[in-house]
């Protein structure tokens, strides 16, 4: 598999993210409380580039009614076009877990980063 330089550990601070080309694809690279995660920049309902959406946390709610949660800060991204929400290390859709856009395997090297076709690997040194 062909390997793709996304960058360094230093440019992506826990909480950030990076949009990369790599193998022709785009594909979103971020950091959560320091684990690295990558997904395809493409929303499965229509296309849009899912990465360039928020970054938000899952909403839960409590009784009584009105007493909101907010758990899982920086895992979800909503798609800027009509707000489907994924899970950014799984991939998941949030309301159904069947639609899903394609995830990548992240792995930390030193202070580098990079990826690779088929999988999209990010090395970060």
């Amino acid at each position: 598999m062909k390997r793709y330089l996304v960058g360094n550990v230093s440019e992506l601070a826990p909480g950030s993210k990076k949009v990369v080309a790599a193998g022709g694809r785009s594909i979103g690279v971020y950091n959560i409380e320091g684990e690295f995660y990558a997904i395809r920049n493409l929303c499965p309902h229509q296309g849009a580039e899912l990465c360039t959406g928020i970054t938000t946390s899952f909403l839960t709610w409590k009784q009584p009614p009105g007493e909101f949660c907010f758990e899982r800060e920086g895992e979800i991204v909503r798609c800027p076009w009509h707000f489907w929400e994924f899970d950014i290390k799984t991939g998941q859709m949030i309301v159904d877990p069947k639609t899903r856009t394609k995830t990548y395997d992240v792995t930390v090297e030193r202070y580098d980063v990079s990826v690779e076709e088929e999988q999209v690997f990010v090395h970060l040194t």
